[in-house]
């Protein structure tokens, strides 16, 4: 397929396994586009078998993009297709208590947020900017704006990820190529199960927002090169107060959401 006039957009998309990864690659499917999605687990195939299910040409790459070769894998797959779209979602959340985290689980969450995302990225510009266009999404989040209690590495993650996202937009002016940076709250995902946060007040509220409703956010704000968009209308509110409210007292705030229940 490599070197192939190509008649539909090809969207390439990581972390498409489940929540707001797989709702982007829905959007994308409705929208007409090949797909090439990537996840570390067997759970991408089912997903593909989904998308299928809307008439979508959709390859799968299992592959651990937390690595070199995950990421090299990634790229082999796309070939030399031109990409019209692509989302770097592929992320790793961690709670509880920073010294009481494991230092490997630590490790895993900066290797695929930050050092995997940002090699992908790389990549990806390096492909797009010859062509003149393409439009990329970078799933960050509101809690790169809050100094995360009980969940530190992850929030500067995604801090990494908000800021890098301006960075690289202001970069390509003029080429065609446009950043958009997705800042979604708490959202009802497989998320805070694999973060350990099911026994914290936010793994257990019943009012995350729904996932569709944000990769829907993010795609729409995508499509428009729009440089950034927050989902839900209480993320927006807590964005615009992160620059109000001293670090101290959002911190605490963190704290009280993301803290193990019953810890003393």
């Amino acid at each position: 397929m490599a070197g192939q006039e190509q008649v539909k957009p090809f969207a390439v998309i990581t972390g498409a396994s489940t929540g707001i990864g797989l709702e982007l690659a829905e959007c994308a499917a409705e929208d007409g586009c090949d797909l090439l999605i990537c996840a570390d687990e067997d759970a991408i195939e089912t997903a593909a078998a989904t998308l299928r299910q809307t008439g979508a040409t959709v390859e799968t790459v299992k592959a651990d993009l937390a690595t070199e070769h995950g990421v090299a894998a990634l790229f082999d797959a796309i070939g030399g297709r031109r990409i019209d779209f692509f989302c770097a979602n592929a992320g790793r959340g961690l709670g509880d208590a920073f010294l009481d985290q494991d230092l490997d689980e630590i490790e895993k969450v900066i290797h695929l947020n930050v050092t995997g995302t940002t090699a992908c990225l790389h990549r990806a510009v390096h492909k797009m900017r010859p062509q003149g266009t393409g439009r990329i999404l970078i799933t960050g989040s509101v809690a790169g704006n809050i100094p995360g209690s009980f969940q530190a590495v992850y929030n500067a993650s995604k801090a990494y990820l908000d800021t890098l996202s301006w960075g690289i937009r202001s970069e390509l002016e003029g080429s065609g190529v446009t950043v958009t940076c997705l800042m979604p709250g708490p959202t009802e995902t497989e998320f805070f199960d694999r973060a350990h946060m099911q026994d914290t007040p936010v793994g257990k509220d019943d009012g995350k927002d729904d996932a569709a409703m944000v990769a829907r956010t993010g795609w729409k704000a995508m499509k428009k090169g729009s440089s950034g968009v927050t989902a839900g209308f209480m993320n927006k509110v807590q964005t615009q107060l992160s620059g109000i409210v001293p670090d101290s007292i959002l911190a605490r705030m963190h704290r009280n959401m993301a803290e193990p229940e019953g810890r003393s």
